[in-house]
């Protein structure tokens, strides 16, 4: 609920944009940003501003060439992101901020318990010598990608896939847990919905590690909308990701790049709740 309160802390008055980063964001995000190679020409660009253009482009789901002018080139704005993306730049700020905000909570920097969940999500029209596939998810009538996560009990996702959206579940979960294995550890137990029930789907999550999948199923004497435990979180999730117009739907042609922007969606998420709570 909206209160004077709440809406002082959420405000964001005085930026050029909404989706600039103000100056406790970018205190947070600068130690994390490479500086430039040594040799050559020196680097001439503002790192703030090029963090600007992608997060416009993030939050307004603009076309690169309709980036505003006050903003950094197209081409310096999708380079930076190309480059932060290869060198694992996204995905070191990611874990930093991740961990911070589970401090933050009062938890544990590394989760014991997880939510899997995925989303398919709708190709937009596109064109390029390089285009990943995509594919036709029967149950929701859906022609496109299907964004595969795993979140904490936060909501904070842990590990994300791209896939084609033709992958079924119990398929796609395996590429990701295998990721999340190999970075948290700890975790003993996975929620999920009837998508990911079977022996093949339990034998496989086994063999990863000792880890106990729990299916989560809605009961059949339910009628309307109804709240299931753990699995609304990563639906909460879900939603946060869609307040970013770049998610609405699979506007890149590289996996790759689209599984950036996930990741730029939730570390604007982060960034702007650690921000608020040192200001507070």
């Amino acid at each position: 609920m909206w209160t004077k309160e709440n809406r002082r802390i959420y405000e964001r008055r005085g930026l050029r944009y909404p989706s600039d980063l103000t100056d406790e964001e970018w205190a947070l995000v600068e130690p994390l940003i490479p500086p430039a190679k040594r040799g050559g020409r020196q680097r001439t660009v503002n790192i703030r501003e090029v963090l600007n253009g992608v997060f416009y482009v993030l939050m307004t789901g603009c076309q690169w060439r309709a980036l505003p002018t006050d903003l950094p080139p197209k081409s310096t704005v999708h380079e930076y992101l190309g480059l932060w993306e290869w060198d694992g730049t996204l995905a070191r700020l990611h874990h930093a901020l991740f961990v911070a905000v589970r401090e933050l909570a009062g938890k544990e920097a590394s989760p014991t318990a997880a939510i899997i969940d995925s989303q398919s999500v709708k190709s937009a029209g596109k064109r390029g010598a390089r285009i990943d596939p995509s594919g036709y998810d029967a149950g929701k009538k859906v022609k496109g990608k299907k964004r595969h996560i795993v979140v904490d009990t936060l909501g904070l996702i842990l590990a994300a896939h791209i896939q084609p959206a033709d992958v079924q579940d119990r398929d796609g979960a395996l590429p990701v847990l295998k990721e999340v294995r190999r970075l948290f550890p700890f975790i003993v137990r996975i929620f999920a919905d009837g998508g990911y029930q079977g022996a093949a789907t339990a034998a496989a999550v086994r063999e990863l590690g000792a880890w106990h999948l729990e299916i989560v199923k809605r009961s059949d004497t339910a009628k309307g909308f109804e709240v299931l435990p753990k699995r609304w979180i990563v639906e909460r999730t879900f939603g946060w990701l869609g307040r970013c117009r770049r998610l609405a739907k699979d506007f890149e042609n590289l996996a790759r790049m689209a599984l950036a922007f996930l990741r730029l969606a939730m570390i604007r998420l982060m960034l702007r709740r650690i921000a608020r709570y040192r200001k507070s």
